[in-house]
């Protein structure tokens, strides 16, 4: 018996699609009020004991923040002089929606100016606009949270093992995945462009960089299953008939990038570690293939209370006995 909770695209479908619609609308308001940060790294929603939090956005002198909560079924808008707003998750239309976030801003005192139409998805209709019923079915939004809870464990555990350049394990509402990133520290060819719904200035920006990056998405009616996910950019000869674990994966031509089944992962007989080998297997291809120095980027998974051996702890003879043992922290 897993404790992974079933996902399917199509029952939950239009649930799925309000959901990454709000989403988005929070999402830009993070945006248009937060400096940019490298490969769009300030735009991502966070996972939270409750459901996806904006953290903290700079607001003039105070700190706005904004979080989905999905036990309580409501977004909550919060600011550091106190003041608090909420809105219900509910079934309703995205306009209706929109119009209570901006009422709520307002109140606030918050002035915010954002680009009026959904990004990434296929023909985008201005949120102000949009006056189609959307149901909300909480149940299966709180499936939806909960697995990625599990997964953000092992992309997180993943994670522990690079000392390189590493993104945080990040909810990108545009394309409404959770990602974790790895880089080489050399630079990429410039990106083509051209992925719908995303200005080619950003994602050149996203892609300036050599990478190895895993994922989950929910699915869509491109591809309606919920799925793990792994490429490299750019992807280096061999790259696509590299083998990879666990047997169930395979290389997607069409979408460029390893696929691995969420049904696959939920039902193995050990989900964490089926999703860990995909994690290690599909990274191990693009890093050997791609000739990134392994050495100095990787190191064992990390432990609970117990620091990293540094060079200079290792020149010396390493740490104390306390500290091999955990006894410092």
């Amino acid at each position: 018996m897993t404790s992974w909770p079933a996902l399917d695209w199509t029952v939950w479908r239009e649930t799925a699609i309000g959901l990454q619609l709000r989403t988005q609308i929070i999402g830009k308001v993070r945006l248009a009020l937060t400096p940019w940060l490298n490969h769009s790294w300030h735009v991502p929603l966070y996972l939270t004991a409750r459901g996806l939090s904006t953290s903290s956005i700079p607001c003039g002198e105070r700190i706005l923040q904004i979080d989905f909560d999905f036990i309580a079924e409501r977004v909550m808008l919060a600011t550091s002089d106190g003041e608090v707003r909420t809105v219900p998750l509910a079934t309703g239309t995205i306009a209706e929606f929109h119009s209570a976030i901006m009422a709520a801003l307002a109140e606030l005192g918050v002035s915010c100016n954002f680009d009026p139409k959904p990004s990434e998805m296929p023909d985008p209709v201005p949120f102000a606009e949009d006056h189609v019923e959307r149901p909300y079915d909480a149940d299966a939004v709180r499936d939806f949270w909960r697995a990625m809870i599990r997964i953000a464990h092992v992309l997180g555990e993943f994670r522990t093992g690079f000392l390189g350049k590493a993104s945080p394990t990040h909810f990108f509402w545009g394309s409404f995945d959770l990602a974790s990133t790895r880089f080489s520290g050399r630079d990429a060819p410039r990106h083509p462009g051209g992925v719908p719904g995303l200005p080619d200035a950003v994602a050149c920006e996203a892609y300036s960089h050599e990478e190895s990056s895993v994922g989950f998405w929910p699915g869509s009616d491109a591809y309606p299953q919920a799925s793990f996910y792994a490429y490299a950019y750019p992807a280096p000869p061999g790259y696509a008939d590299a083998r990879v674990e666990p047997v169930e994966a395979e290389f997607n031509t069409d979408l460029g990038e390893f696929l691995l089944s969420y049904d696959a992962v939920r039902t193995a007989a050990d989900p964490d570690a089926a999703l860990l080998a995909f994690c290690r297997s599909t990274y191990d291809s693009a890093a050997d293939l791609g000739g990134w120095d392994r050495g100095a980027l990787e190191c064992p998974l990390g432990r609970p209370r117990i620091p990293r051996e540094s060079r200079h702890n290792l020149a010396i003879g390493g740490l104390s006995e306390r500290a091999r043992h955990g006894r410092i922290l």
